[in-house]
């Protein structure tokens, strides 16, 4: 049956192309310009011309997503049996469910929920841990409560399946599998912190609907709302005390720390002191504060504090070099972020700079633990016990079987003609369900180097890496670190001083070699250039008659993007991490950032405030390291590209404060 599938599309394919490739190709990406537009009238118009296409499934799907809420159920079951096995089929069920879950529609969503396969949507799950919850009552899997938790909680803007599961559980206080009102004050808390109004107001309604009203008071002014007099109720008079100081502590964290020091702190519990304390430290390491671990050492229980706020006291702890305080911050963390190949190897740093010979053994456990060429921390553990970072031997040569089922696997062949014809959004998707969605636990190993081949060898670069990227035991350098252009980025490097790992580390991080890349803040092509930058690059360079349309001209944007990389690492006295940094966030923040003591450069790194860039300068140092032991096959050291960071030295020049 699946190989009749494989070459019925096969065929359907064959079909489209033999008959007018050009005409039909125009017409699917009309299609997907009117789903785009929400133009329902259009795609139903052009469905039937479309049919035999490569990408019929894509079409299908975008003219019935356009009227599924009032399409029949029959429709939707023709559909189904239309495209078995698809990414569509499993793509419509998704909004299906969705749309049956806000209908409260439970006995359909019930019978259609077994046969999703994905099962990456959080608001999905939410509605279908709800019917067990209300099917099954004390029979319901012990873990069901827990499973909403942690998806309610994990909620960036709430979302009617998991704050419906949420409220019923929480309204439930008796029930079988519950959670607590306390849960609610939690995520508004959360809420508040992260600056989502909508969310934590979500939660208060679950919690206190009468305290609404004072959330909106509370986050228009948190200071006004704390020399107000609030008559409610102990319990909601608390939180929303809390809610307002954390609120404060997010514009002005000194304040903060005056209001509960003198005149909150004895009417709060202690677990609510010592969450308001844990979000002003957390404010106060983001800012680079030397009071940061003061204000953390008035929290007095770490079980208290959220793993994000001991992330940032484990940060200002390895800052200031507090050994025992940076221990004890990871020791405070959940088990699944402490296990993080980050909090590892800072751990072991810890114990190492603590000593003592239980201390030294139990580091080189974790250590070893994590020791790869696999990442940044991976790379700086393999150091620390004495090994250099050099390329892994290639697994064994794929073989013809292999290549031949990436070849005819229909999702990865739909993908890559989506991907060719510019429809790169929907191609990814599909891609990424072929390779880790289709069935549980993804492709196995073997099956994802012959897909990332098969991207590698279309020059499909993000697919053949990120796929490769993937693979647990078989490590291929050639598909994960390309080296696409190798001439013109080796040759422009190197005219101008650049190290050409260094460019290729920062290429593989900014757009994965894809040539029409553009960011969401308008940086185009391989190197990721603003148009501003580019335009005053190309006046220093000395590039004449440049126009920002030429940014997706390989050599134009390889010449702009290198020539500003040496401009700003030249301004940072040749710091790579530094000049990471400033290629990503603009240069004036790391000149701040900077201003403090001179520590190693992988702990600046990590203190990083903006989570981007802090994630941008480890990958770029990380893969700059493995580039350099491709180019030369040559055993490297990160510690040697990281070194010191620290002020800038007062006898150098000053900044160039042109630099944009």
């Amino acid at each position: 049956m699946k190989l009749l599938r494989i070459l019925t599309l096969i065929s359907m394919t064959a079909a489209c192309q033999a008959q007018s490739p050009t005409k039909t190709d125009d017409l699917i990406l009309e299609m997907n310009q009117a789903q785009r537009q929400g133009n329902r009238q259009k795609l139903a118009q052009l469905l039937p011309a479309v049919r035999g296409h490569g990408l019929e499934p894509w079409a299908a799907y975008w003219e019935l997503k356009s009227r599924l809420d009032t399409a029949t159920p029959q429709e939707i079951q023709d559909f189904f049996a239309r495209y078995p096995g698809t990414y569509q089929e499993d793509r419509l069920r998704n909004d299906w469910l969705l749309l049956l879950g806000q209908r409260r529609d439970w006995t359909t969503f019930a019978a259609e929920y077994p046969k999703y396969r994905m099962n990456d949507d959080r608001e999905v799950r939410c509605y279908a841990l709800l019917v067990s919850y209300v099917r099954e009552g004390a029979s319901a899997p012990p873990g069901l409560a827990e499973e909403v938790r942690r998806n309610w909680l994990a909620q960036r803007e709430p979302d009617d399946g998991c704050t419906l599961a949420a409220s019923r559980l929480i309204a439930d206080s008796q029930g079988p599998r519950r959670m607590t009102v306390n849960d609610a004050w939690r995520k508004a808390r959360l809420a508040v912190e992260a600056n989502r109004p909508r969310a934590a107001a979500a939660a208060v309604e679950i919690a206190a609907p009468e305290a609404v009203g004072l959330l909106a008071e509370l986050n228009n002014s948190p200071a006004k709302f704390l020399t107000s007099r609030v008559t409610v109720a102990s319990k909601m008079r608390k939180e929303m005390i809390s809610l307002a100081l954390i609120k404060l502590a997010s514009s002005d964290a000194d304040n903060a720390a005056s209001q509960l020091e003198n005149k909150w702190g004895p009417q709060l519990s202690p677990e609510e002191r010592n969450w308001v304390w844990g979000v002003i430290g957390k404010q106060a390491a983001q800012r680079l504060g030397n009071d940061a671990l003061l204000y953390f050492a008035k929290v007095s229980r770490d079980d208290d504090l959220t793993d994000d706020m001991l992330a940032w006291k484990a940060r200002a702890a390895m800052r200031l070099g507090q050994w025992p305080v940076l221990a004890k911050a990871i020791s405070a963390m959940s088990d699944e972020v402490s296990r993080e190949p980050t909090w590892v190897y800072w751990k072991a740093r810890a114990l190492l700079a603590q000593g003592g010979d239980d201390r030294r053994a139990e580091a080189q456990r974790l250590l070893e633990s994590i020791a790869s060429v696999r990442g940044f921390y991976e790379q700086l553990a393999l150091e620390e016990l004495g090994q250099k970072i050099t390329v892994p031997a290639r697994p064994a040569a794929l073989t013809p079987q292999e290549k031949e089922a990436a070849l005819q696997n229909p999702s990865l062949a739909r993908a890559l003609q989506a991907i060719g014809l510019g429809i790169r959004a929907e191609g990814v998707r599909e891609w990424n369900y072929a390779t880790n969605l289709t069935r549980p636990g993804g492709m196995t190993d073997r099956e994802l180097l012959a897909a990332a081949q098969l991207a590698c060898d279309r020059e499909v670069w993000d697919r053949c890496i990120n796929t490769s990227d993937r693979t647990k035991a078989e490590l291929d350098f050639d598909q994960r670190f390309p080296l696409p252009f190798r001439e013109s980025v080796v040759r422009r490097s190197r005219e101008i001083g650049l190290e050409p790992a260094y460019v290729y580390g920062l290429i593989r991080q900014e757009s994965r070699f894809i040539m029409d890349a553009r960011s969401h803040v308008g940086a185009s092509g391989l190197m990721q250039v603003m148009p501003a930058t580019a335009r005053w690059t190309a006046r220093k360079i000395g590039l004449p008659n440049f126009s920002v349309d030429q940014l997706n001209d390989r050599e134009t944007n390889i010449a702009i993007g290198t020539g500003y990389l040496k401009l700003v690492l030249d301004d940072f006295d040749g710091s790579m991490p530094l000049a990471a940094a400033a290629y990503n966030a603009g240069p004036g923040r790391p000149r701040s950032w900077r201003n403090g003591p001179v520590i190693e450069a992988a702990a600046w790194a990590e203190n990083v405030p903006f989570n981007e860039t802090r994630d941008y300068v480890k990958k770029v140092l990380a893969n700059t390291t493995i580039y350099a032991a491709i180019l030369s096959g040559q055993p490297q050291s990160i510690k040697d590209r990281l070194g010191m960071v620290g002020p800038r030295d007062a006898s150098r020049p000053e900044p160039n404060r042109e630099l944009p």
